[in-house]
């Protein structure tokens, strides 16, 4: 059998450096424990004539820096997982054990945990944790899927909007939509992205059909429920595109596979695969090699290898 149809891929160097630069662990740790620290020492000596007249309570830098540390443990790219709480444990632990936290009343320590489950909720925790989609990462899904203007595309667990920044990039015409549980994102990425419709709700709980197409940077154990939900939603020809992860035992109607950038898989719902600008393995003027996946006769699982994470 032949092999599947390759996007066209092509990327700006600059971007991909930006989108590349992260510090390597423990770095981000370190930093904002030093940044809550410095914070805490600033607020506790300029407030400190303040407190005197006004009669302000001394754990109020304590509050605001250790609130800063669990902001900073949030950003996206910094860290992961248990990381972020140790990132944003690390002032108010070591605040008590070094004595700088001497007066702060019990409730106030629940503080950074209500903060954190605030934007990353219990029932989200099933999901895909915070990995933003880099801005480059669709480029050249357009010429291989080309949408209407005013097409609906969905952007299906949309984070602080890095994913609704790709698919406008992507199709500047179309008519975009995101999703998100926790309400504190649902926030920053509306006001992040106000070309785009973001509501809060429940991704799995809301309705997909009418959209062109739904993305998604989900877990690999989320794709086949996706699959299952596009099928039941979404009409003949519309597509899900999934970044980094296959749908298990379906074989992806085209594919992106760029050195060193994560891969892209688009699953059109009862369709043909579409004619692509460029053939399998062949170069775009960008440079960049558009690789096609494997053939099923390569694969004896007749399954699509599973992509790794960067």
């Amino acid at each position: 059998m032949p092999a599947m149809p390759a996007l066209p891929a092509s990327v700006d160097p600059a971007q991909r450096r930006g989108i590349a630069l992260r510090l390597p662990w423990p770095a981000p740790a370190l930093a904002t424990w030093l940044a809550a620290w410095a914070l805490w020492w600033a607020l506790s000596w300029a407030l400190k004539p303040a407190a005197s007249v006004l009669g302000w309570p001394a754990m109020v830098p304590w509050v605001l820096a250790t609130a800063s540390g669990a902001l900073l443990a949030l950003m996206p790219r910094l860290a992961s997982g248990w990381r972020r709480c140790f990132m944003a444990a690390g002032f108010p632990v070591s605040a008590a054990l070094g004595g700088a936290a001497a007066g702060v009343p019990a409730w106030a320590w629940l503080l950074p945990l209500a903060l954190l489950l605030a934007a990353y909720p219990l029932r989200a925790w099933r999901d895909a944790p915070l990995f933003p989609t880099p801005v480059d990462a669709l480029r050249g899904l357009a010429d291989a899927v080309p949408l209407p203007p005013g097409a609906r595309v969905l952007d299906a667990g949309c984070g602080l909007g890095h994913g609704l920044a790709a698919l406008r990039a992507t199709w500047p015409q179309a008519r975009l939509e995101g999703v998100e549980w926790s309400w504190p994102l649902r926030l920053a990425s509306a006001l992040r992205c106000p070309w785009a419709r973001v509501r809060q709700g429940d991704m799995w709980a809301a309705d997909w059909s009418g959209n062109a197409v739904v993305y998604l940077f989900q877990r690999p154990e989320s794709m086949a429920r996706a699959w299952a939900k596009v099928q039941a939603e979404l009409a003949p020809g519309a597509w899900l595109v999934s970044l980094d992860f296959v749908v298990p035992d379906v074989e992806p109607t085209l594919a992106l596979r760029r050195p060193g950038a994560q891969p892209v898989w688009a699953y059109r719902v009862a369709g043909q695969p579409p004619a692509t600008p460029h053939g399998p393995g062949r170069s775009d003027r960008s440079g960049w090699v558009a690789q096609p996946a494997p053939a099923v006769a390569d694969n004896p699982s007749n399954k699509p290898a599973r992509p790794g994470r960067r």
